[in-house]
């Protein structure tokens, strides 16, 4: 395919933007080449300026879970603006998109929109803090909550040490608050409660993580964690930004029948818009300002375009009882199709899937926390990453992210990926 076009928009970016782009993955820098410039899009398929077509796999990294330029989404948001597109003032369809979300998830009172995912995530962190008072908080490696300086920290030289920073501008004062612990490994969660009892305020971890990969909770993994907040009075955070309205109608917690403490929310619940939010009972929400001293705000929280857009994809959700059916059912079909093309041409690789979440990695192993995902061959992802962009699909740009299927997919459409990736494995 030509990228022509694409290659002198990316050189004009890096003159005026850090690195051309304004989020890192979207660089390329993990599997080479030049960042593709999306035209427009439509269903499953990205038109990019040299007017090629890609079959989508990403879909905003989550949100277009009913397709790109889903029609009941635009016309909401086009109404919208005919009315104005921010006004700071509270206005009622805030309400409706809190009232619908409220009814959907289990186990919550309230919830508060923000801008974005890191946004929710920061805030339940501190809302945590403020209602339990207390400091430190346990986050998994691997797991990404956005990029607020509490979550920005990789391991420690031992199992139960502090993390330490891994930007620059995140200082140790945070860094010590934070601790680390694997992914699926409740033996390591409870080594680091015992190590530091009475000082954690909150355990946040994603119940199916996308950020190494899909990477799918052990039997019993979260009920665990669930029991030792129990016992320890610590408050247990998902972070559903993902998997918020795509794993089920509830997300996560209405899929493992695990209540969680606080819920973040993002992606889906925005309807392709920059929207997050996050909700707990009435115990814990209520200590948000202005009925509690723990401080939060935004001026474009709850921007009418947003809530618009959000509210005409819940809508669409909760009215389609099938939908998160259709989309596991698609996925175990792609799942398939790979496991089977990729066995014929011999390549060493293993997947994993959770509803509509799916990844391949290119090690035989068993991929089930972060230092596992980490062993995956990644020239091979290189490889297979250009090949399948040639055959007009577009993946992740890095073997760290998990796929997202979207409904607009059509089984023609999965089986050419197949097909395109049974040719692609020939050249691995």
């Amino acid at each position: 395919m030509n990228y022509k076009r694409s290659s002198a928009l990316f050189a004009e970016a890096e003159i005026v933007i850090p690195g051309g782009v304004n989020s890192p993955v979207r660089a390329f820098k993990a599997v080479g080449g030049t960042p593709i410039f999306v035209k427009e899009a439509k269903g499953a398929y990205l038109y990019d300026e040299d007017d090629n077509r890609l079959i989508d796999y990403i879909n905003s990294w989550g949100p277009m879970i009913l397709g790109h330029a889903y029609q009941p989404v635009v016309d909401a948001v086009v109404d919208k603006a005919k009315k104005g597109t921010s006004f700071g003032m509270p206005t009622e369809i805030e309400t409706k998109i809190a009232q619908l979300a409220v009814s959907m998830v289990p186990n919550i009172d309230k919830i508060r929109f923000v801008n974005s995912g890191t946004e929710a995530c920061m805030s339940a962190v501190r809302l945590a803090r403020g209602f339990t008072g207390k400091d430190k908080i346990i986050k998994f490696a691997g797991c990404y909550h956005g990029h607020s300086d509490s979550f920005l920290i990789q391991a420690g030289s031992g199992a139960v040490t502090f993390g330490s920073p891994n930007s620059p501008g995140v200082t140790a004062g945070t860094a010590k608050d934070t601790l680390l612990a694997r992914y699926n490994d409740i033996d390591n969660v409870t080594q680091l409660i015992e190590a530091n009892t009475n000082q954690i305020a909150c355990i946040i971890i994603e119940p199916v993580a996308g950020n190494m990969g899909c990477i799918p909770p052990k039997k019993n993994f979260l009920k665990a964690l669930r029991n030792l907040c129990d016992k320890h009075n610590i408050l247990l955070i998902f972070d559903e930004v993902m998997t918020g309205f795509r794993l089920a109608k509830g997300g996560a917690q209405d899929l493992f029948n695990i209540n969680a403490d606080i819920v973040c929310f993002g992606k889906v619940i925005g309807g392709g818009l920059p929207v997050g939010a996050f909700a707990a009972r009435n115990e814990i929400m209520n200590h948000l300002a202005p009925l509690g001293p723990v401080y939060q705000a935004g001026t474009l929280s709850g921007n009418p375009l947003a809530m618009a857009a959000g509210l005409a994809m819940l809508n669409e959700l909760n009215n389609d009882a099938e939908i998160f059916n259709r989309l596991a059912e698609k996925t175990a079909y792609l799942h398939e199709g790979i496991t089977q093309v990729l066995n014929d041409n011999n390549v060493t690789h293993t997947i994993n899937r959770m509803g509509s979440m799916i990844s391949v990695h290119f090690d035989e192993a068993e991929v089930v926390d972060f230092e596992t995902a980490a062993k995956g061959n990644n020239e091979t992802f290189k490889t297979f990453f250009h090949g399948l962009l040639n055959e007009g699909i577009y993946i992740a740009p890095s073997a760290f992210e998990t796929w997202f299927i979207t409904d607009a997919l059509t089984y023609d459409d999965l089986d050419f990926t197949i097909e395109a990736i049974g040719r692609v494995a020939k050249t691995l």
